[in-house]
């Protein structure tokens, strides 16, 4: 994707440990958490709920992703993995404090949990902790074996404080084809949908998993692939065994999750913004008529949106419900190329998973933004809002890690 800032990257490496990417989230109340340092919940800001369901809990890691941390934590006090939620996913290479609350345990037991590389740094009865609650992220990086690290500075001055909004590679999957599955079920093409969650190699790091794709590819054979079907690759066989007894692939995706088939549709959604986005970065356009203003911390609140020229410009993430008017022609030609319209999103047949449309800020800003760094290592602190892209300004200022819009279209 194209990037904002002028001049030539930095160069360099990031994530060659996990201390080299710390995390550390900003709560709902604006506290933001830090690394090896115990909370009482009125330092904080929360309130205690003696009589909550759940306790929230401050959990710090290092090198897990969160949703594997959490539920071996629902193990370790002697529940599910449905009973924890958390406030938003962290990169698995990094150092990472954030908030998560678990259903039916007492703070002591969560307390007395021991997992490698994890500690509980607080923990309080409440009533739970929503995905999205937080306000966003502070962060602490490190480019290593950077080749001209006196770019940096030249880079960020250009930025002049923000960076384009895109979503990156992670939004669309490990194999980099959630959209190529969501495309197909907005076509209602069910069975090149499910063919395609099923069978594609592209960017599969797993041998046996590969093999087993480009099996099932070959000889359509589902009743045989049960029985070579890597054992991990559970929703595989969830739907191969669907199909294989009946041959219906409408419902053999219906037996995925919910929220796996709506994250198929919203990384459509999230490729149209990108290739929108990507237009407006190429043109230095990003004049918009909806627009919202800051929150208290100085971060986007779309809770202000208003139909007019603001603080900060929004683009649309295309759905069935959105106003034709603020569609921009950057959004439909977007959809045009890949053969959608805004009536795509209102999927009849899975009414379920249908789209009706919302608003992302075309640009990021970046708070309390600080750059040092001595040789060939640069280190940078910033904070940005909750569904930004940590790697997509990283990747301004290093232009080696940039994804390309053409291997999501392939």
């Amino acid at each position: 994707m194209l990037y904002l800032g002028e001049g030539d990257g930095t160069g360099g490496l990031l994530k060659e440990n996990p201390e080299d990417f710390v995390v550390m989230e900003i709560t709902s109340k604006g506290k933001v958490l830090e690394l090896n340092r115990k909370y009482a919940c009125s330092e904080l800001g929360e309130t205690e709920e003696p009589s909550g369901a759940f306790t929230t809990f401050i959990l710090q890691k290092r090198n897990w992703e969160t949703i594997k941390a959490v539920t071996e934590i629902a193990k370790k006090t002697g529940r599910g993995r449905k009973s924890v939620s958390y406030s938003g996913t962290k990169d698995r290479k990094s150092v990472s404090v954030q908030l998560a609350s678990i259903y039916g345990v007492e703070p002591e037991s969560v307390m007395a949990v021991r997992l490698p590389e994890i500690s509980i740094n607080g923990a309080w009865k409440s009533n739970g902790t929503e995905l999205g609650s937080n306000l966003g992220n502070r962060f602490s990086v490190k480019v290593r074996e950077a080749t001209r690290p006196g770019n940096a500075n030249r880079i960020i001055e250009s930025l002049a404080g923000v960076f384009p909004n895109y979503f990156d590679r992670q939004r669309f999957g490990y194999r980099l084809n959630n959209q190529r599955v969501g495309m197909a079920i907005l076509r209602n093409s069910h069975e090149e949908a499910a063919m395609e969650f099923l069978t594609y190699t592209g960017n599969e790091t797993d041998p046996e998993s590969s093999e087993a794709r480009s099996r099932l590819l070959d000889e359509r054979d589902f009743s045989k692939a049960l029985g070579y079907f890597p054992r991990h690759l559970r929703y595989e066989r969830i739907m191969i065994e669907h199909i294989s007894r009946y041959n219906n692939f409408a419902n053999a995706l219906r037996r995925l999750p919910r929220g796996i088939l709506l994250m198929f549709v919203h990384s459509v959604e999230d490729l149209i913004f990108n290739m929108a986005l990507e237009q407006r970065v190429k043109d230095r356009n990003f004049n918009s008529p909806e627009s919202c203003g800051a929150d208290a911390y100085g971060f986007p609140d779309l809770s202000t949106t208003v139909a007019s020229p603001g603080r900060f410009p929004l683009g649309c993430l295309v759905g069935y419900e959105t106003d034709e008017s603020l569609i921009s022609e950057y959004e439909k030609s977007a959809m045009e190329s890949i053969g959608l319209s805004r009536e795509s999103f209102k999927i009849r047949s899975m009414p379920e998973i249908s789209m009706k449309g919302a608003f992302r800020p075309l640009l990021s800003p970046l708070l309390g933004l600080n750059v040092s760094g001595s040789e060939d290592c640069i280190s940078l602190e910033f904070s940005i809002a909750a569904g930004s892209y940590a790697t997509i300004f990283l990747n301004e200022i290093t232009r080696t890690g940039g994804m390309e819009l053409s291997s999501l279209l392939s």
